[in-house]
């Protein structure tokens, strides 16, 4: 059984990494959220979130990112191996329980990963 773990290696934290990721990859579109995903030269699935300033104060934007990287940690294992995922929400999304973001998340990251 997998350790549900979110480790250091997993998380994309350097601007050139996320510039490559919006410049060659994929995007996908729900109402909440904008998914683009990217072959990782690392090799392993990484996470790099984005939520701007109109998503709320940073009480509100920290929450958003703790749903996601959850969602993330639980669920990496049904992702495909060695993808860059970058998750941006959007302007207007709470309030927002954990419920729809893995009911969002599943139909746009899971589902599609899976066919």
């Amino acid at each position: 059984m997998e350790a549900h773990t979110f480790g250091k290696e997993e998380h994309i934290r350097k601007r050139q990494d996320y510039v490559r990721i919006y410049a060659q990859g994929t995007r996908r579109y729900s109402r909440r959220f904008t998914i683009i995903t990217c072959p990782s030269p690392s090799g392993i699935r990484r996470l790099g979130l984005t939520v701007s300033k109109k998503a709320g104060n940073a009480v509100q934007r920290n929450r958003i990112k703790r749903l996601l990287r959850e969602f993330f940690r639980l669920n990496k294992s049904r992702l495909p191996d060695s993808q860059d995922f970058v998750i941006i929400a959007k302007k207007g999304i709470l309030p927002l329980t954990y419920h729809d973001v893995c009911a969002e998340l599943e139909s746009r990251l899971i589902d599609r990963a899976d066919a």
